[in-house]
């Protein structure tokens, strides 16, 4: 097998935040699953809940970072050997999964807005953008559980994609987001 191809690396404050980013949605994802089997009115279940809001409070700092460093930076470019149509589908798959982490964190931060509890991070209470509402509550919190579907989906394809690059193409893209000395 060949070596991978160089290629420049994204800079380093961008792949810190981007892992970061992952690691929080990923961690926001498992525990979402989980608490929604604890019982309820038990403190596990409080616990959990409390525990993914703060999460998502983190998460949503680190989507806006990841955002805004991606706003000021331009990314390297792609692999000439990278046909058309698939540097069009990793622009708009990149897009859609931006939109789809932002949808996540509104429609998160939404659902306690719309109870007495509230939102909170790490117990200390955050401004409600709502009312105490069941209605509104339940349909932010069946937007949000749809819109983390979708998202655990593009997650999936977006590492599925990378994987794709670093064993099949070996065209460095894969390496562009790895921690380590930027080179090009």
């Amino acid at each position: 097998m060949a070596a991978p191809v160089a290629s420049p690396r994204h800079g380093g404050a961008i792949v810190v935040v981007h892992w970061l980013a992952a690691i929080s949605i990923l961690a926001l994802l498992a525990i979402g699953w989980y608490m929604v089997g604890v019982p309820v009115r038990t403190p596990a279940r409080g616990y959990y809940y409390n525990l993914h809001k703060s999460l998502g409070i983190v998460a949503a700092v680190l989507i806006a970072a990841l955002i805004a460093l991606r706003s000021m930076h331009r990314s390297p470019p792609l692999p000439g050997s990278m046909p058309a149509w698939e540097r069009r589908a990793a622009v708009l798959g990149h897009g859609i999964l931006y939109l789809f982490m932002l949808l996540a964190v509104v429609t998160g931060y939404l659902t306690p807005s719309f109870s007495r509890y509230g939102p909170k991070l790490f117990g200390i209470p955050l401004p409600h953008w709502g009312w105490d509402d069941v209605a509104l509550r339940e349909r932010f919190a069946d937007a949000h559980r749809v819109i983390t579907y979708v998202l655990a989906a593009l997650i999936v394809v977006h590492a599925a994609a990378a994987l794709k690059h670093l064993l099949v193409d070996r065209d460095g893209v894969f390496q562009r987001m790895l921690p380590g000395r930027r080179n090009g």
